[in-house]
């Protein structure tokens, strides 16, 4: 760690971190070590976002930001960090531009190959604490089993419509770690992600800044954190529930024998297709679960197949395939007889959540001729259709 001399603060720090200096939990003393941090920030997006700009806001000596995506028009909505002019830049590149607006005494480095397998364990060692904006759960465990062997503070965040979740996980201090909390991924389709189900923007800055504030109290050691707690959101009714968390003994990472002592990158594959293995007479070579689009494509071609959209109406308004079917997903159970039973239905949405849904329920209703387009209109607009206005 740098000697006290190199990480003084200077007239002009001072005066910028005034505020913070008068807190008597934080003071030069704090403001100094906030200085000499470094934080790395996974993903600049609803999270990440006003996680980013209180951190660089607050003094943070070095921030990385790790982000692989580029913005897009409906990110505009929640993650903040970004503007109208920055669609199809890369996040991180963004996120750094609007950073060093904020406080030019932030060194920001970008890690445009996100967190991945190969990575991860050199980030986490180079950084002192970080902060988790990712959304889906692939990155979730890779990441805190990363922070676990490293022995990393990782600063926990999630939403799903208008609820959060925040948690610090801290192994080095005993704390539980999130296999703790989720010891196993759930069902592929089970979840629907932001894409599906939807988010309130707002919420991504309560819980975004809410992980940049227990960032700061980390660092600067300044009241109680929230190790071996889970602060749950409820932004519908504007309600708030703090609950303990106890570290597994049989976690398979922080536990005491664990069986995850470094990371493989099979442990981290997502898989969206669903258990086949009870299904009947179901013909996979010929009738395959999922489909990419450029298959979708080519079956479309063919006359014994029929493309069904199950988005919502206000969906269809932004992009669309010409050719689909439209029944909402939630209208599937009273429009079977619209659908041939003896032809190839093809089922997209959004992203492929909802239409792997509505193929299991066409499955247990006796239709074997179906398969699910992975990736769904967004995939088919990048792709298919680059013209499409995609959302």
């Amino acid at each position: 760690m740098p000697d006290f001399a190199q990480t003084q603060l200077t007239a002009s720090e001072t005066a910028r971190y005034s505020r913070h200096i008068l807190l008597e939990e934080i003071g030069t003393e704090g403001q100094e070590a906030l200085k000499r941090a470094k934080i790395l920030i996974i993903g600049a997006g609803g999270l990440g976002s006003p996680a980013a700009l209180y951190l660089a806001a607050a003094g943070v000596g070095e921030i990385g930001i790790a982000d692989f995506d580029k913005v897009e028009l409906h990110n505009l909505q929640r993650q903040i960090i970004h503007g109208t002019s920055d669609v199809n830049r890369p996040k991180a590149q963004s996120a750094k531009e609007s950073l060093e607006n904020i406080n030019p005494h932030s060194k920001i480095n970008i890690h445009s190959e996100g967190s991945t397998p190969e990575n991860v364990i050199e980030l986490f060692e180079y950084y002192d604490i970080v902060v988790d904006g990712t959304d889906n759960f692939s990155t979730r465990y890779l990441n805190n089993d990363a922070a676990v062997l490293t022995k990393t503070p990782l600063v926990y965040g999630s939403i799903f419509k208008f609820e959060g979740q925040i948690s610090v996980f801290d192994s080095s201090n005993k704390g539980p770690c999130y296999r703790c909390l989720f010891p196993e991924p759930p069902e592929p389709g089970t979840v629907p992600n932001c894409g599906e189900a939807g988010v309130i923007g707002a919420l991504c800055g309560l819980v975004g800044s809410t992980q940049a504030l227990e960032a700061i109290k980390y660092i600067t050691k300044a009241g109680e954190n929230l190790t071996g707690s889970v602060l749950l959101i409820d932004t519908l009714n504007l309600s708030f529930r703090k609950l303990k968390l106890n570290a597994n003994p049989d976690c398979p990472v922080c536990g005491h024998a664990p069986t995850i002592r470094s990371i493989e990158s099979n442990l981290y594959e997502e898989t969206c297709v669903a258990n086949i293995t009870d299904k009947k007479n179901y013909i996979m070579e010929e009738y395959p679960l999922e489909i990419d689009v450029q298959q979708t494509k080519e079956l479309l071609e063919k006359n014994n197949t029929i493309l069904l959209d199950v988005r919502e109406s206000f969906e269809r308004n932004i992009c669309k395939i010409e050719s689909a079917i439209h029944i909402p997903m939630n209208e599937i159970p009273n429009n079977l007889e619209k659908l041939p039973s003896d032809k190839h239905i093809l089922v997209h949405c959004h992203h492929g959540g909802r239409s792997r849904n509505v193929m299991n329920y066409l499955h247990d209703n006796g239709f074997e001729k179906v398969s699910n387009v992975s990736g769904g209109i967004d995939a088919w607009a990048l792709e298919i259709a680059p013209e499409m206005q995609r959302y």
